[in-house]
């Protein structure tokens, strides 16, 4: 159902407006690796997920989302799974472990909200990549960020950078990584 849906946006999404993709070069051709986006509202799911075609994203959604037994059947179809921002703890790792270990792609947005301030990232995303070896693709979002934007603002973009490679597992690199990766999402790089 994902390339399905994914697809269908995609040619939605291009009709609405211009995309530009700057630094797509540093997208491996397949996983397993883990996205890392700036998150400022529903559409940068959207543009992210179809940028990546034929590349297939699981996202990690906050668990609200999955309250409802429809919604949450939708979005596990579309590759989400919940994780509870508030209190992760180890389960919040098996689904991310899993899918890298399945050679998959796993999305998450650094940040834990969306937001259009600059806010410390948590430390999920490295920790992860950490834990299993795998690079985090850092990648910053401009553009429409709701549907009166979607259909008025005529250009979104999607800057790739280069891939972060964690070299040890010890808490203080984490935190360093963390850092960087940080850095990474807050400075536009053309």
């Amino acid at each position: 159902m994902y390339r399905i849906v994914t697809y269908i946006l995609k040619m939605i999404l291009r009709v609405l407006h211009k995309v530009n993709i700057k630094n797509g070069h540093v997208i491996p051709q397949k996983g397993p690796f883990i996205i890392a986006c700036t998150h400022t509202g529903w559409v940068d799911v959207l543009q992210l997920g179809t940028s990546l075609l034929p590349l297939e994203i699981h996202y990690m959604a906050k668990k609200e989302l999955f309250n409802r037994k429809l919604t949450s059947i939708l979005l596990k179809k579309l590759n989400a799974f919940p994780v509870d921002r508030d209190n992760p703890g180890p389960s919040t790792l098996k689904i991310p472990n899993r899918l890298l270990a399945d050679g998959k792609i796993v999305g998450i947005f650094p940040s834990g909200t969306r937001t259009d301030e600059l806010s410390s990232l948590k430390q999920g995303a490295i920790a992860i990549a950490q834990r299993n070896g795998v690079p985090v693709i850092p990648v910053i979002y401009k553009g429409p960020n709701n549907v009166k934007e979607l259909l008025f603002k005529r250009e979104a973009t999607l800057i790739f950078q280069e891939p972060i490679v964690i070299t040890t597992k010890d808490k203080k690199a984490r935190e360093n990584f963390t850092n960087v990766l940080e850095e990474r999402l807050t400075k536009v790089q053309y």
